[in-house]
């Protein structure tokens, strides 16, 4: 389930007076008509023909002040099902508590129950000096990263301001973002517009293809498929990923809250 929110697509000072700080109007401003508070979203995880996993993207009905910043508070819960429950229980969650403004994380928390492995971490943002503070239960580091950098939910509530109609087909997005204590430049690349089906009928979409380096997991650079809805929500209404054995396929099982409604027709 951690890949699965990698797509979803791939991220405090201790010592302010040596750092030399951008001004309190350093915050960029990002447009969003995209999506607000109360947003909620589920979806089914399919490996061939078995129900693998579930995943829900909550977005909290009010907004929360974090660094002094009025935030929305974003959950994502996955958890594997079925026979994969048995193969490998997985039970994770993610939180970003993200800039309404600046569409950055100021905070970033992570639950992660996979099989025998346990990890829990709180990340602190801190824009102004260009750093992270990654909490661990008993490990605590500053790492230095580049200018509005994201986390990997943050990312994701980003590329949906964006304006596809300004972007050329196979033109290729960078957004830095800080995740297990490292900094990757999360690339996704536009392939254009399609009609996709789903559950709820047919609907226009904008393909895209998260950039992958090497890796044992997945089959090639663009195993990852992801169809949004193309209007202005832009929410994944389907995901497709070409694995080295087997493929997973992951659809919109629910949706409300969204600040603009979805136009599902017949075809």
């Amino acid at each position: 389930m951690k890949k699965v929110v990698l797509i979803l697509s791939i991220l405090t000072s201790a010592a302010l007076s040596q750092v030399a700080l951008k001004p309190e109007n350093a915050y960029r401003r990002v447009p969003n008509s995209s999506f607000g508070a109360g947003e909620h979203l589920e979806y089914k995880v399919h490996y061939g023909i078995f129900n693998a996993a579930e995943a829900v993207v909550d977005v909290a009905p009010t907004l929360y002040k974090v660094n002094e910043r009025p935030c929305y508070r974003v959950n994502v819960y996955g958890r594997t099902v079925g026979a994969f429950d048995l193969v490998t229980r997985i039970r994770n969650t993610w939180r970003s508590y993200i800039d309404t403004t600046a569409i950055l994380p100021q905070k970033f928390f992570a639950h992660i129950e996979e099989g025998n492995h346990r990890k829990e971490e709180n990340v602190t943002f801190n824009h102004f000096a260009n750093t992270v503070r990654a909490e661990e239960k008993t490990q605590k580091d500053v790492f230095k990263v580049p200018d509005n950098v994201h986390d990997v939910i943050s990312g994701y509530y980003y590329l949906r301001t964006i304006d596809f109609s300004r972007v050329n087909t196979n033109q290729t997005i960078e957004v830095p973002a800080f995740f297990d204590d490292q900094v990757y430049n999360m690339k996704v690349r536009y392939r254009g517009r399609e009609v996709v089906k789903t559950r709820f009928g047919h609907i226009n979409a904008i393909k895209l293809n998260p950039v992958l380096p090497e890796n044992k997991l997945f089959k090639g650079e663009d195993a990852i498929r992801i169809w949004v809805s193309d209007d202005a929500n832009k929410i994944p209404v389907k995901i497709e990923v070409e694995l080295w054995v087997g493929s997973m396929e992951m659809d919109l099982k629910k949706h409300s809250g969204l600040r603009n409604d979805l136009k599902f027709f017949k075809q």
